[in-house]
């Protein structure tokens, strides 16, 4: 499967986000900063055009984060935002599924990132770089989901769509919402906290690898 050009759409990726959820997607992703305070060295995987590493690298002052990301164009733009930060900022243009961290991190971190993979690639990828993770380190995910009820329809519909306009936009082949949770699960971390918002549409979780 050919991968996604998500250099089309870097420069117009923050107009596009805010045209159609508003500021949503960056507080959810901005959620639990607070208590990534005690982490020290970040592995942020796709994180476009950069404004959470920007955000975590000014809050954190102690923390070093490697970026991955397969688009140029969006590793280019989150360099300039983050440029404050530094030599404690490393961007890496790779394909997050064959990548493999040459320090261990304490902190992993998938904003909107896992949605654009298939089932297969989740579990492939949650379990070769959760066992990197430090004991008692944190997963980071942001995410859409399909909540229960009345609104389980409009969701589906919804997400839908989504794909369909980033098939147009950047060719990705996805078209489901991957289980993360059953790979993080099986990965040996346990969610911490969680926070939902827009009636359960997204969401954002902390996920911890056992201490052992």
């Amino acid at each position: 499967m050919s991968a996604p050009d998500f250099d089309r759409i870097a420069r117009a990726y923050r107009w596009l986000e805010y045209a159609t959820l508003g500021p949503l997607l960056q507080r959810m992703r901005n959620h639990h900063l607070a208590r990534l305070r005690v982490c020290r060295q970040a592995l942020i995987l796709g994180d476009g055009d950069g404004r959470f590493t920007a955000r975590l690298l000014a809050e954190n002052t102690q923390m070093r984060a490697t970026a991955v990301d397969i688009s140029g164009a969006m590793l280019e733009l989150l360099g300039k935002r983050a440029s404050a930060s530094g030599d404690r900022l490393w961007t890496l243009k790779i394909d997050a599924r064959e990548y493999v961290p040459e320090e261990r991190p304490d902190l992993v971190c998938t904003h909107f990132f896992l949605d654009c993979f298939t089932q297969a690639d989740v579990d492939a990828l949650v379990g070769r770089l959760a066992p990197t993770l430090t004991p008692g380190g944190f997963w980071l995910v942001s995410d859409f989901r399909i909540p229960g009820g009345l609104l389980q329809f409009a969701a589906r519909v919804y997400v839908r769509l989504l794909y369909f306009a980033f098939r147009m936009l950047t060719g990705l082949r996805t078209n489901r919402l991957p289980d993360y949770a059953a790979a993080l699960r099986r990965a040996g971390l346990h969610l911490v906290t969680e926070h939902r918002s827009l009636f359960g549409l997204l969401t954002t979780q902390l996920w911890q690898r056992d201490e052992r």
